[in-house]
């Protein structure tokens, strides 16, 4: 296998001179295990409406531990009541059930059993989930914090969810609402095969998939009398169907078109929860930094792409607050090809001309870098200079770091804060085991 060359392309000019304004800017931060101490940092976080949490991949037990810290703070001490994540619904709406006390009918599903599970059945994740139990427990529904997935992947589970909720509601119209999924029901256990089937030739299903949707919501007044929440769920899986069809259809398109039909369905997402709850509402995004920071000042935007963070940006202007993760070396839970099993890897060391080893030439081991104030101005100027970023989903292949995980970007542009770990290890992936609701395991197993 050959290794890619690792010397950097260049190092710009003014390097030491920025690492001597970010070593007295940044600010210390304690481990995020410190979950009070470290939180307590962010308090200035407060007045924003929408908070976004990225992290620089999607298997480090250091950005998933710190994004709890921080919303842990903005739950207790700031009002917020909504946490949105990078993950399906259906799965989400698992633990949302968990942590409000819904009763839930026993199913066989697993929450987060499809590739890659790791990303949230983990223990870190785990342990805010219960954290999230035991704080709504003590107050009454309305100021409960709701759990809420944004993502588009769930074609079968969300219309399996669709005509479950018919089913009790409206026999009828669930008989109309499975004649109408018919059409997907071929493609539901691999849908990345409707849409090369519709690419040569098959009949699309975008019609039926919105004329279930527009059912649903002509008759929102005579559904939401029997329950405001279960018809909001209902909807919310219908719209995903319809978002999938339309992903999957174009996928092989191109990535510009499918990636942003995806970002605007998760943002008409978080903002369909925070509608529903009410015009007070704010709330905190965990996904990756590729989907919370203005696209506009990476290679994404500057290839046609946008993002959550960009449209927030434009829907809410300085009351959406951005921050970047990022970190040098360590351990992280990842595969080396889609669905393919999770391998603990190590983290190559960051180039020289990129963001991340300017952080790392600082030598403080974990920081905050907040370049909003106006007093910092040449701070931000300073790092408004073109670098390279590095970004890990869930894969990791090392050998081609490079080509497959860096991207250029403007950082002070993108982000409004960088969170800086210079060393991290991996997260711990749970275990497979059913678990039924109202179970000590539930809603991921052990």
């Amino acid at each position: 296998m050959q290794i890619e060359e690792t010397t950097p392309r260049v190092d710009p000019v003014g390097t030491a001179e920025l690492v001597k304004l970010l070593r007295h800017s940044a600010q210390h931060l304690p481990a995020p295990e410190h979950a009070e101490e470290f939180g307590a940092l962010f308090d200035r976080l407060g007045d924003a409406k929408v908070v976004l949490l990225g992290e620089a991949t999607h298997g480090t037990s250091e950005f998933y531990r710190a994004r709890a810290a921080i919303t842990r703070r903005l739950i207790e001490k700031h009002g917020f009541t909504v946490v949105a994540v990078e993950a399906d619904w259906p799965d989400a709406a698992r633990i949302d059930r968990y942590i409000r006390g819904v009763k839930s009918e026993a199913s066989h599903d697993q929450a987060f059993a499809r590739f890659p599970t790791w990303m949230w059945r983990n223990v870190e994740v785990r342990e805010f989930v219960d954290w999230l139990r035991a704080h709504n427990q003590a107050r009454p529904r309305d100021q409960q914090v709701e759990f809420r997935g944004l993502d588009v992947y769930s074609l079968d589970r969300s219309m399996a969810a669709v005509l479950v909720y018919l089913d009790k509601v409206d026999p009828e119209r669930a008989k109309a609402a499975r004649e109408r999924y018919a059409c997907l029901t071929p493609w539901q256990s691999d849908p990345a095969r409707y849409g090369q089937a519709v690419l040569y030739g098959q009949d699309s299903c975008e019609d039926a998939a919105v004329r279930q949707l527009r059912e649903l919501l002509d008759h929102q007044l005579e559904y939401a009398r029997q329950g405001d929440e279960e018809f909001f769920n209902a909807t919310q899986n219908a719209r995903i169907v319809r978002a999938a069809e339309q992903y999957y259809r174009i996928m092989y398109r191109g990535s510009a078109e499918s990636w942003n039909l995806r970002d605007r369905h998760m943002f008409n997402t978080l903002q369909a929860v925070i509608q529903a709850r009410g015009p007070q509402t704010k709330a905190v995004v965990w996904a990756h930094n590729s989907h919370v920071g203005n696209a506009a000042a990476t290679a994404m935007g500057w290839a046609g792409e946008f993002n959550i963070g960009e449209l927030c940006r434009t829907a809410y202007g300085e009351d959406a607050r951005m921050l970047g993760f990022g970190m040098d070396r360590g351990t992280v839970a990842a595969a080396s090809n889609w669905d393919e099993p999770m391998e603990i890897k190590q983290v190559r060391p960051a180039r020289q001309d990129s963001y991340e080893w300017v952080f790392r030439r600082t030598g403080i081991a974990r920081s905050l870098t907040d370049w909003t104030p106006f007093n910092r101005n040449h701070l931000r100027e300073a790092l408004s200079v073109q670098r390279l970023e590095r970004a890990i989903g869930v894969i990791y292949r090392p050998e081609s770091e490079l080509l497959s995980h860096y991207f250029e970007a403007v950082l002070p542009e993108q982000f409004d804060m960088f969170v800086w770990f210079e060393d991290t290890r991996a997260v711990t992936p749970l275990g497979s085991a059913l678990s039924k609701p109202g179970s000590d395991t539930y809603p991921f197993g052990l």
